[in-house]
C-alpha cells in the first residue's frame, strides 16, 4: 500500500523574517504527523516532507498562506513506508550552499527548460552538459554525455567550473551550457553563477532529473541508471519507482547489493566506501547510536539525536 505521501518544494523568495516562521511552521507539522525537513534562510525555503497526505496538504496550505509562498510549487511521490523517522526545521545561511557572495537566483538564473524539450537541448553537440550534483549521486544514475565535476559538496562546484576545459571560452566566445541536479534548486544557483561569470547561453532541467523521470517515458528517455534521494527511498527510476539501493547511514552514500553482502558492510557502522576513512572511535559512537537506534525501533520511538542530512533534492 502507499499510504505515504511526499512533497518536495522550494523557491527563492526574501525571508528576512525566516526566524520567527520557524515554531508555528513546526507545530503545523508535528499536528499533522509529518516527517521530513524544512529549511529556512533570508534567501526562501526548500524542504521534502512526507506523511499522510491530508497532513502533507494542510502543510503546504499553512506555507501558501503567506502571501510570499502563495505560489508555492511542489512535487509528489508516494511510497509504501515512511521517508523520514523525524521532522526538523531548520534555520540556514542559504537553502542550498554555494558560497558565493551576491549571488541571488531570482535576478541571474539560466533560462528553463521544460522535460518534454531537454532530450533536443543536450543532443546538440555544441552544449556541455553538466551534472553538479555529488560524486556519489552521479554514481549510480546520470544523463548520458554528461560532464562529471566530481565535486564532494555542492560549494565546490565553482572551484570546478573555473578551471574546467569544456568551459572554455573559443575565438572570445563561451559555449552553451545545460545543467541539470535532483529537484532544480542546485541549478538555480548554478546557472546564476555561470551567468556572473559571463555565460551569456545558460540552461537548466525545470523541475530537476525527477521531474523528468515523472514526465518523460523510459523509452524515450537520455537518463542512465537511478536517481538518489535524501530520503528513506534512497534512489528512484522512471515513473519515480523506488529503486533498489540499500543506504549507509555512517556516510550517506547509496550502496549496492555488493555493497550490502560485503564483509565490510556493518549497518550504521560502516560499508566498503567510507570503512578506511573513519577511526576506532568514531566507529564505535556508529556503533552506539546504531544499537539506540535498534532499540527505539523496537519501542517504535524516533531515536534520540537522528541526524537528518538536508535535502538538496528539490
Amino acid at each position: 500500500m502507499t499510504n505515504f505521501l511526499t512533497a518536495a518544494f522550494y523557491k527563492f523568495v526574501g525571508l528576512p523574517d525566516f526566524e520567527q516562521l520557524k515554531a508555528p511552521l513546526l507545530a503545523c507539522c508535528e499536528e499533522h504527523d509529518i516527517k521530513g525537513i524544512i529549511l529556512l534562510a533570508p534567501e526562501g525555503i526548500n524542504s521534502t516532507i512526507a506523511g499522510p497526505a491530508a497532513g502533507v496538504h494542510a502543510v503546504l496550505a499553512h506555507l501558501r498562506r503567506d502571501p510570499r509562498l502563495a505560489d508555492l510549487q511542489h512535487k509528489e511521490a508516494w511510497s509504501s513506508r515512511p521517508p523520514f523517522r523525524r521532522m526538523k526545521v531548520r534555520l540556514k545561511r542559504e537553502i542550498v550552499t554555494l558560497g558565493v557572495p551576491g549571488l541571488d537566483p531570482n535576478v541571474m538564473a539560466g533560462e528553463y527548460v521544460k522535460p518534454q524539450d531537454w532530450n533536443a537541448l543536450i543532443s546538440d553537440p555544441d552544449v556541455v552538459l553538466i551534472d553538479t550534483r555529488n560524486h556519489y549521486e552521479v554514481a549510480i544514475g546520470t544523463f548520458a554525455g554528461a560532464l562529471n565535476p566530481d565535486i564532494k559538496s555542492f560549494a565546490k562546484l565553482p572551484e570546478w567550473l573555473g578551471v574546467a576545459p569544456a568551459l572554455k571560452a573559443v575565438a572570445g566566445k563561451k559555449p552553451k551550457v545545460a545543467m541539470f541536479c535532483t529537484g532544480g534548486i542546485r541549478c538555480e544557483k548554478s546557472t546564476a553563477f555561470l551567468r556572473m561569470q559571463g555565460f551569456d547561453e545558460v540552461y537548466h532541467l525545470e523541475g530537476g532529473i525527477l521531474k523528468y523521470l515523472e514526465t518523460v517515458p523510459e523509452a524515450q528517455s537520455l537518463w542512465q541508471g537511478q536517481c538518489f534521494v535524501f530520503d528513506e527511498r534512497v534512489s528512484v527510476g522512471h515513473g519515480l519507482t523506488p529503486g533498489q539501493h540499500g543506504l549507509c547511514r555512517a556516510c550517506r552514500q547509496p550502496l549496492t547489493d555488493d555493497d550490502l553482502a560485503s564483509p565490510l558492510f556493518e549497518p550504521g557502522v560502516s560499508c566498503p566506501k567510507c570503512v578506511d576513512h573513519t577511526s576506532k572511535a568514531q566507529k564505535q559512537g556508529a556503533m552506539e547510536r546504531q544499537r539506540q537506534w535498534e532499540l527505539a525501533k523496537a519501542r517504535q520511538q524516533a531515536p534520540v539525536g537522528e541526524r537528518l542530512e538536508p535535502t538538496d533534492q528539490v
